[in-house]
Protein backbone atom coordinates (compact mmCIF):
# COMPACT_ATOMS: atom_id res chain seq x y z
CA UNK A 1 0.00 0.00 0.00
CA UNK A 2 1.40 3.25 -1.06
CA UNK A 3 2.13 6.01 1.57
CA UNK A 4 0.94 8.81 0.03
CA UNK A 5 -2.81 9.95 0.50
CA UNK A 6 -4.85 13.15 0.68
CA UNK A 7 -4.14 12.44 4.38
CA UNK A 8 -7.13 14.46 6.86
CA UNK A 9 -9.61 13.80 3.72
CA UNK A 10 -12.88 12.60 3.77
CA UNK A 11 -13.98 11.33 0.32
CA UNK A 12 -16.00 14.54 -0.34
CA UNK A 13 -12.93 16.68 -0.48
CA UNK A 14 -13.96 18.04 3.26
CA UNK A 15 -10.28 17.95 5.26
CA UNK A 16 -10.96 16.16 8.50
CA UNK A 17 -9.18 18.72 11.57
CA UNK A 18 -8.99 15.35 13.35
CA UNK A 19 -6.72 13.50 11.13
CA UNK A 20 -3.33 12.08 13.06
CA UNK A 21 -1.33 13.21 10.73
CA UNK A 22 -2.37 16.86 10.97
CA UNK A 23 -3.97 19.40 8.97
CA UNK A 24 -1.90 19.43 5.85
CA UNK A 25 -2.21 16.47 3.76
CA UNK A 26 0.67 14.86 2.54
CA UNK A 27 3.16 15.92 0.55
CA UNK A 28 3.97 13.99 -2.99
CA UNK A 29 6.85 11.11 -2.83
CA UNK A 30 9.89 12.06 -3.38
CA UNK A 31 12.98 10.13 -2.33
CA UNK A 32 13.97 12.58 0.29
CA UNK A 33 10.43 11.75 1.90
CA UNK A 34 10.76 8.19 1.67
CA UNK A 35 13.97 8.57 3.02
CA UNK A 36 12.24 9.96 5.91
CA UNK A 37 9.41 7.47 5.88
CA UNK A 38 11.93 4.68 6.08
CA UNK A 39 14.09 6.31 9.05
CA UNK A 40 11.00 6.09 10.86
CA UNK A 41 10.22 2.50 10.19
CA UNK A 42 13.87 1.82 10.85
CA UNK A 43 13.67 3.33 14.24
CA UNK A 44 10.29 2.60 15.55
CA UNK A 45 8.80 0.59 13.09
CA UNK A 46 6.09 2.95 11.75
CA UNK A 47 5.35 6.16 10.16
CA UNK A 48 5.17 8.86 12.72
CA UNK A 49 2.32 11.59 12.58
CA UNK A 50 4.80 14.30 13.07
CA UNK A 51 6.96 12.79 10.06
CA UNK A 52 4.07 13.99 7.57
CA UNK A 53 4.25 17.24 8.49
CA UNK A 54 8.01 17.63 8.23
CA UNK A 55 7.54 15.82 5.15
CA UNK A 56 7.00 18.76 3.21
CA UNK A 57 10.15 20.19 3.96
CA UNK A 58 12.14 16.73 5.12
CA UNK A 59 15.24 18.72 5.01
CA UNK A 60 14.64 20.88 7.97
CA UNK A 61 13.68 18.18 10.51
CA UNK A 62 17.38 16.79 9.95
CA UNK A 63 19.18 20.31 9.83
CA UNK A 64 17.13 20.63 12.48
CA UNK A 65 18.09 17.66 14.83
CA UNK A 66 21.52 18.48 13.88
CA UNK A 67 21.34 21.98 15.74
CA UNK A 68 19.93 19.86 18.54
CA UNK A 69 22.49 17.20 18.50
CA UNK A 70 25.24 20.28 18.88
CA UNK A 71 23.81 21.78 21.65
CA UNK A 72 23.39 18.28 23.75
CA UNK A 73 27.00 17.97 22.81
CA UNK A 74 27.98 21.50 23.74
CA UNK A 75 25.90 21.69 26.77
CA UNK A 76 27.26 17.88 27.75
CA UNK A 77 23.65 16.69 28.05
CA UNK A 78 22.83 13.38 29.55
CA UNK A 79 20.08 11.34 27.74
CA UNK A 80 18.60 11.90 31.90
CA UNK A 81 19.06 16.04 31.79
CA UNK A 82 17.58 15.65 28.02
CA UNK A 83 14.42 13.77 29.50
CA UNK A 84 14.09 16.60 32.38
CA UNK A 85 14.65 19.49 29.73
CA UNK A 86 12.18 18.33 27.26
CA UNK A 87 9.64 16.61 29.67
CA UNK A 88 9.17 19.67 31.47
CA UNK A 89 9.40 21.94 28.19
CA UNK A 90 6.73 20.42 26.23
CA UNK A 91 4.63 19.78 29.30
CA UNK A 92 4.66 23.28 29.76
CA UNK A 93 3.97 24.59 26.54
CA UNK A 94 1.13 22.12 26.64
CA UNK A 95 2.27 19.23 23.80
CA UNK A 96 0.82 16.23 24.29
CA UNK A 97 3.44 14.62 22.09
CA UNK A 98 6.58 15.28 22.78
CA UNK A 99 5.38 14.84 26.57
CA UNK A 100 4.69 11.12 26.05
CA UNK A 101 8.05 10.50 23.58
CA UNK A 102 10.28 12.32 26.25
CA UNK A 103 7.85 11.21 29.25
CA UNK A 104 8.80 7.96 28.60
CA UNK A 105 12.81 7.84 27.64
CA UNK A 106 12.60 9.76 31.16
CA UNK A 107 11.17 7.08 33.04
CA UNK A 108 13.54 4.80 31.57
CA UNK A 109 16.02 7.19 33.40
CA UNK A 110 14.31 8.00 36.65
CA UNK A 111 11.60 6.06 36.72
CA UNK A 112 8.12 6.20 35.51
CA UNK A 113 6.74 7.50 39.02
CA UNK A 114 8.86 10.82 38.80
CA UNK A 115 8.46 11.14 35.20
CA UNK A 116 5.17 11.55 35.44
CA UNK A 117 5.67 13.87 38.55
CA UNK A 118 8.10 16.15 36.38
CA UNK A 119 5.35 16.21 33.17
CA UNK A 120 2.99 17.53 36.23
CA UNK A 121 5.35 20.48 37.52
CA UNK A 122 6.31 19.01 39.79
CA UNK A 123 10.55 18.35 40.65
CA UNK A 124 10.19 16.68 44.04
CA UNK A 125 12.51 13.63 43.92
CA UNK A 126 14.89 15.54 41.78
CA UNK A 127 18.16 16.28 42.92
CA UNK A 128 19.28 20.20 43.30
CA UNK A 129 21.18 19.74 39.40
CA UNK A 130 18.06 18.05 37.83
CA UNK A 131 15.67 20.85 39.39
CA UNK A 132 17.54 23.60 38.42
CA UNK A 133 17.62 22.49 34.99
CA UNK A 134 13.58 21.57 34.95
CA UNK A 135 12.90 25.34 36.14
CA UNK A 136 15.09 26.90 33.60
CA UNK A 137 13.25 24.78 30.88
CA UNK A 138 9.72 25.88 32.46
CA UNK A 139 10.80 29.32 32.54
CA UNK A 140 11.95 30.23 29.34
CA UNK A 141 8.85 27.98 27.73
CA UNK A 142 6.75 30.62 29.90
CA UNK A 143 8.38 33.64 29.62
CA UNK A 144 11.96 34.05 28.61
CA UNK A 145 11.68 38.02 29.43
CA UNK A 146 10.49 37.35 32.64
CA UNK A 147 14.69 35.40 33.38
CA UNK A 148 16.89 36.82 36.19
CA UNK A 149 20.72 36.85 36.91
CA UNK A 150 19.42 34.42 39.57
CA UNK A 151 17.90 32.11 37.39
CA UNK A 152 21.38 31.87 35.35
CA UNK A 153 23.03 31.50 38.76
CA UNK A 154 21.40 28.42 39.91
CA UNK A 155 22.66 26.98 36.67
CA UNK A 156 26.08 27.58 37.10
CA UNK A 157 25.65 26.52 41.01
CA UNK A 158 24.33 23.16 39.45
CA UNK A 159 27.83 22.95 37.79
CA UNK A 160 27.19 24.38 34.28
CA UNK A 161 29.78 27.12 32.81
CA UNK A 162 28.28 30.00 30.73
CA UNK A 163 29.02 28.16 27.73
CA UNK A 164 26.97 25.01 28.69
CA UNK A 165 23.98 27.58 29.55
CA UNK A 166 23.58 29.26 26.22
CA UNK A 167 23.59 25.16 25.17
CA UNK A 168 20.96 24.36 27.27
CA UNK A 169 19.20 26.99 26.84
CA UNK A 170 19.22 26.50 22.57
CA UNK A 171 18.48 22.88 23.54
CA UNK A 172 15.29 23.98 24.93
CA UNK A 173 14.46 26.76 22.64
CA UNK A 174 14.88 24.49 19.31
CA UNK A 175 12.56 21.72 21.06
CA UNK A 176 9.85 24.88 21.79
CA UNK A 177 10.16 25.02 17.77
CA UNK A 178 9.81 21.48 17.07
CA UNK A 179 7.19 21.30 19.25
CA UNK A 180 5.35 24.47 17.79
CA UNK A 181 5.18 23.45 14.24
CA UNK A 182 3.87 20.04 15.28
CA UNK A 183 1.24 21.26 17.55
CA UNK A 184 0.09 24.39 15.26
CA UNK A 185 -0.52 22.23 12.20
CA UNK A 186 -2.68 19.46 14.02
CA UNK A 187 0.11 16.68 15.09
CA UNK A 188 -1.51 13.84 17.06
CA UNK A 189 0.26 11.39 19.06
CA UNK A 190 0.79 8.45 17.48
CA UNK A 191 -0.78 5.49 19.64
CA UNK A 192 2.10 3.26 19.54
CA UNK A 193 3.91 6.02 20.98
CA UNK A 194 0.69 6.35 23.84
CA UNK A 195 0.61 2.34 24.34
CA UNK A 196 4.55 1.88 24.60
CA UNK A 197 4.47 4.79 27.51
CA UNK A 198 4.09 4.01 30.99
CA UNK A 199 1.31 4.73 32.43
CA UNK A 200 2.22 6.84 35.24
CA UNK A 201 3.24 9.22 32.23
CA UNK A 202 -0.09 8.64 30.12
CA UNK A 203 -1.89 9.69 33.29
CA UNK A 204 -0.04 12.91 33.41
CA UNK A 205 -0.28 14.15 29.58
CA UNK A 206 -3.70 15.09 29.98
CA UNK A 207 -3.43 18.70 27.76
CA UNK A 208 -2.69 18.89 24.11
CA UNK A 209 -4.16 16.88 21.23
CA UNK A 210 -5.48 13.49 21.71
CA UNK A 211 -3.73 10.18 20.83
CA UNK A 212 -4.58 9.62 17.26
CA UNK A 213 -6.68 6.49 16.24
CA UNK A 214 -4.70 5.67 14.41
Amino acid sequence: MSLHRSGGDHPDGVHDPLAGSGFLALPQLSPAVRRLYDSDVDDVGYVMNLSRLWAHLPGTQDALFELLARATTAGSLTSRQRGILVSACASTLGDAYCSLAWGTRLASEAGAAQAGRVLQGDDDGLDAADQALARWARRITEDPNGTAPDDVQALRDAGHDDTEIFAITLFVALRIAFSTVNDALGARPDPQLAAGAPEEVRTAVSFGRPVSDG
